[in-house]
C-alpha cells in the first residue's frame, strides 16, 4: 500500500466518525481541520502544554513530538491557540470506567467535538498532528494516557486546573 493509500484509509475511518463522513472530508480540504464529534469511535483528552512539558522534562517541541506519539502508542493533536498550547491523544472510549484526572486533563467524549486536521498536516501553523494515526483503528490506550496524565501531576506539572 503506498503512502498515499495508507492516508486515504486512515482519512476515511476517521471522516466516518461525521455524519456524513463527506462533510469532514470538505472542511480538511478547505479549512484543514474537520470538527468531528467524539464518542463511540474515540474520545481525546485534553493534556495542557505546561502538563505535557512536566511529565516529559522538556518543553522543547521537537523533544514533545519525538517522544510524545511512541510513549501513548497512538494519535496525537497540537492545538497551538493557547500559550503552551494544548495536545490531544485520541484514545480507545473507556466506556464505563472512571477518568480520573478530569481536574487535570479532562476527558473529552459524547457531545464533544475536536477539530482534527488532515492526516498529512504535520506542522504548523494550525492545529497539527504531532503523531498522525498509522491505520485504521490506531488510538493510544487509556491507562497510557492515564500514567502520563499520573507522572505530570506527581511531578508538579499540574499548575492550575484545567478550565
Amino acid at each position: 500500500m503506498s503512502v498515499q493509500e495508507e492516508f486515504s484509509a486512515v482519512a476515511d475511518w476517521l471522516a466516518r466518525a461525521q455524519r456524513p463522513p463527506v462533510r469532514a472530508r470538505r472542511e480538511w480540504a478547505v479549512v484543514g481541520v474537520a470538527l468531528l464529534p467524539l464518542g463511540p469511535r474515540f474520545e481525546a483528552v485534553r493534556l495542557p502544554g505546561r502538563l505535557v512539558a512536566a511529565a516529559l522534562r522538556t518543553a522543547h517541541p521537537r523533544e514533545i513530538a519525538g517522544r510524545l506519539g511512541p510513549l501513548l502508542g497512538g494519535p496525537v493533536i497540537f492545538d497551538g491557540r493557547t500559550l503552551d498550547g494544548t495536545y490531544y491523544p485520541l484514545m480507545r472510549p473507556r466506556a464505563e470506567r472512571r477518568w480520573e484526572y478530569e481536574a487535570f486533563a479532562p476527558c473529552l467524549g459524547a457531545g464533544t467535538y475536536l477539530g482534527v486536521p488532515r492526516v498529512e498536516r504535520r506542522k504548523p501553523p494550525g492545529t497539527y498532528w504531532v503523531t498522525p494515526p498509522r491505520f485504521e483503528g490506531d488510538l493510544c490506550e487509556p491507562a497510557a494516557v492515564a500514567a502520563l496524565v499520573a507522572h505530570a501531576v506527581s511531578a508538579g506539572g499540574e499548575g492550575e486546573q484545567a478550565q
